[in-house]
């Protein structure tokens, strides 16, 4: 049981790293959008890069919720 425990803080972690690189992924966008003057495509594709990681961590999200890894709670009760 001590194993099942270790699964859900690494995957807990996981889902931190995985919303982190989203963030620097939109934050690389924003910068291009900045310093880019040319027909450069960076900054399309850093916000493709974002689309697609936020597709995993929803469906990685998802997953734990399945697995009954992620647990919700209620805010006011």
């Amino acid at each position: 049981m001590v194993w099942i425990n270790h699964v859900e803080t690494i995957y807990k972690c996981a889902l931190v790293v995985m919303l982190l690189i989203v963030v620097f992924s939109l934050g690389q966008a924003l910068y291009f959008m900045m310093t880019d003057k040319d027909d450069d495509k960076r900054m399309v594709w850093a916000l493709t890069r974002r689309i697609s990681l936020s597709l995993v961590l929803i469906a990685m999200v998802a997953f734990g919720y399945w697995m009954g890894w992620l647990h919700p709670h209620d805010i006011g009760g």
